[in-house]
């Protein structure tokens, strides 16, 4: 009777565990069921599709915001003009120029005038003179990006301010052209030698400015004209003062007592020269800039 008892339970509990067993068996099917769902690739598409559509929004949307934050600016520039003497006329972005204008009967001749152009922080916390600007024109150059700038005219004792809308913009397209440069060990751009220690260069002749990882070298055909290793008494900066196609111009001092202002075929192949050759000499732990700019 004892045995046929436990017999009796033994087979109740093994229905239990059994029906137990199943149940646990039937929630794990559900649920990886459920996990296949959500990991169809048809709906993980569809996913990717919707983040690319909210991140293309997003950009038009920013995009369009700082249309018109430029717009305004523009508007409240053009308002506060009116009370000006001068203006500033040009694109505001890296591979153009910036000329100062008067806009007054009463504004002075410029040529009579001493001009100043300054960097500045976007949030004007900092101001930097920018040595050797001080002609109605300048070229904003790659340390110029979303930085603002600032022209200080000072005619008869009177000092006044002419100030861009906002930081420059970079040049589009200019960083990609630069990283496919970089894949280089040397890169070399055509250039026409326009001043020679700050004289001008009679020939017109066309020489090759070469960038390398250690070193600048500037030559025509077999000739040598230049060549030296990054140092810290190297400078080279976008052109400055009285120079023609200065979005194009380039200055660079190879060591003391030798410098050259160099005009380029493009505003994009100066940019880039200058964005690498300060690349290579930051490797070499050098800072490479213009005279007395802030580094």
């Amino acid at each position: 009777q004892r045995i046929g008892e436990a017999l009796e339970e033994k087979e109740r509990n093994s229905q239990a565990s059994e029906k137990q067993d199943v149940e646990e068996l039937i929630e794990e099917v559900q649920e990886a069921r459920i996990i296949k769902l959500l990991h169809q690739p048809s709906k993980v598409i569809d996913m990717e599709y919707e983040l690319r559509a909210l991140r293309a929004q997003i950009w038009e949307k920013s995009v369009f915001s700082v249309k018109l934050k430029k717009e305004l600016a523009i508007r409240k520039r053009d308002e506060e003009n009116k009370f000006r003497l001068y203006i500033l006329e040009g694109s505001e972005n890296l591979g153009s120029y910036l000329q100062l204008k008067p806009c007054s009967d009463k504004a002075p001749q410029l040529p009579n005038c001493s001009i100043q152009w300054y960097r500045l922080s976007s949030e004007g916390s900092w101001k930097e003179v920018i040595s050797g600007a001080n002609k109605s024109i300048y070229a904003p150059e790659p340390f110029d990006v979303g930085r603002i700038l600032q022209a200080e005219i000072v005619s008869n004792g009177q000092k006044l301010t002419v100030t861009t809308s906002g930081p420059i913009d970079p040049a589009a397209g200019l960083g990609s052209y630069v990283e496919t440069l970089l894949r280089k060990s040397n890169t070399e751009f055509n250039v026409v030698i326009s001043q020679m220690n700050g004289q001008d260069h009679a020939s017109h002749s066309v020489h090759v400015f070469h960038v390398g990882k250690m070193r600048i070298k500037l030559s025509r055909g077999w000739i040598t004209k230049a060549r030296e290793n990054y140092s810290s008494s190297m400078q080279l900066c976008g052109g400055r003062g009285d120079i023609n196609n200065s979005a194009k111009a380039l200055f660079w001092q190879a060591r003391k007592g030798l410098s050259y202002v160099l005009t380029f075929e493009s505003e994009r192949d100066r940019n880039a020269a200058v964005m690498l050759a300060r690349k290579y000499a930051f490797d070499c732990n050098v800072m490479l800039a213009g005279p007395d700019d802030q580094v």
